[in-house]
Parts: structure tokens; sequence; C-alpha cells
């Protein structure tokens, strides 16, 4: 799993059948610690109702298409959950509002 942050969203009017309905966004991947962008970024199929601005997990890969959103369908990347806090050495990096 990988740390990200929602920057955006993308729309495609045209795409394959198998994609119809589904919410795709623009990640950046962050350091869990400065929470700070790496500007790595990627484009992932999302199975949370994630927003723009949350820090989420996602997955990359043949385990993107393992959620009941994503099976079958043409995908590398999904949202796989919405990160609630992190904590390093018992110190919250993060903490959603």
């Amino acid at each position: 799993m990988i740390l990200a942050k929602v920057v955006g969203t993308v729309v495609a009017t045209q795409k394959s059948q198998k994609m119809e309905g589904l919410k795709l966004l623009l990640l950046e991947k962050i350091d869990p610690v400065t929470m700070k962008g790496k500007n790595d970024f990627v484009v992932s199929m999302d199975s949370v109702g994630a927003g723009v601005g949350e820090i989420v997990f996602y997955v990359s890969g043949s385990s993107a298409r393992f959620t009941n959103t994503t099976e079958g369908k043409p995908t590398d990347s999904a949202i796989i959950a919405i990160v609630d806090f992190i904590e390093k050495d018992g110190e919250y990096t993060y903490r959603k509002d």
C-alpha cells in the first residue's frame, strides 16, 4: 500500500465500457512524516468514496483489481482506504479533520 494525497480529479468521456461510472482521482505520493508531496503522481480508480484533499492508501498492479468496485476492470491503481491519522514515534503527523 502506498500513501498519497488526492490532489484532483480526472475526467475521460471516451473510455472503455468497463470504466463507465467509475471515479478517477489524481494522487500525489506523500512523505508520511512531513506530509509533503513527492511530485510523483498517479491516476487511480476510487473504490472508497475519497475526495480531493484526503490522504489515502492505494494499491497498484494486480492488487488493484481485488476490490468490489474494480474487479474485472482495466486498472493497475485503486484507492482502497481513507486515512484517519498517521502516528510515528508517539507523535501524530496527520489527523483527518
